[in-house]
């Protein structure tokens, strides 16, 4: 199967490392135009570096409307869209009474507001020209519960699904596909480094049992699917969800 985005124009959110990083360079390696987007300006750089000249890096806070609805204009006609900004903003797990607001709302507004921030900044373009792919990726946290136990992540990651499952229902009529990928626990940035090493050797090994294929993961499995959902191969599906986790 021979992928190919010559001439394609990509919005790949939260890119300055990890899952992001793999599917700028996937979209990057197969001839598309992409620009790479977050709030870590160094790491940017540094994804820019990897995928080459046809990147273009530019710091943003998905979570704010007036910011993406500034910059996103400026794209031209968007081919493709990955919501792959998100994660936990630094917090652990918690109980359920210690948690204040902001503590919610943070993570709320990087991994659902900011999809659907996204989504609407790059709708009108795509329905002008009766194509597009929307790709969100969520987790498995958004299936099941949150490994970490954050009960904020759980939620936006569900909510995430529900609206890729409406946006596919409303964009579908001019040929714009929504699907998501969830991915497993995948070693990809330094939180789930840090979330890794708090398992322990009992808690990995429990981990690793509990996954069909006894392996992690990496970021390019996760950046393989997202390809296909953005492919021409792909035209036909919309509204899915696909976990990309070894099998459970």
């Amino acid at each position: 199967m021979n992928i190919s985005f010559d001439g394609r124009i990509v919005i790949v959110t939260g890119a300055a490392h990890g899952f992001g990083r793999a599917i700028a360079q996937g979209f990057a390696s197969r001839g598309a135009t992409v620009h790479v987007c977050d709030i870590n300006a160094a790491g940017l750089e540094e994804t820019v570096k990897l995928c080459g000249p046809n990147t273009s890096a530019h710091v943003l806070d998905v979570g704010s409307r007036a910011d993406v609805q500034k910059l996103v204009p400026a794209f031209g006609d968007v081919d493709i869209l990955v919501n792959n900004a998100g994660g936990v903003r630094g917090q652990v797990g918690r109980p359920i009474e210690e948690i204040s607001e902001g503590d919610w709302q943070t993570i709320f507004d990087v991994n659902l507001s900011g999809a659907f921030f996204m989504a609407q900044a790059v709708a009108p373009a795509m329905k002008k020209k009766r194509a597009g792919r929307i790709i969100n990726i969520s987790s498995g946290a958004g299936i099941g519960i949150s490994l970490t136990g954050i009960q904020a992540y759980a939620s936006a990651k569900a909510g995430q699904i529900g609206l890729t499952r409406q946006l596919a229902h409303e964009l579908g009529p001019w040929n714009i596909t929504v699907n998501n990928v969830a991915p497993g626990f995948v070693r990809s940035n330094p939180t789930t480094e840090k979330q890794w090493e708090a398992m322990g050797e009992e808690g990995q090994t429990r981990l690793l049992q509990n996954i069909a294929l006894k392996r992690l993961g990496s970021p390019d499995d996760i950046a393989a699917m997202v390809m296909f959902f953005a492919s021409d191969y792909a035209g036909w599906i919309s509204g899915q969800i696909v976990s990309v986790d070894g099998g459970k």
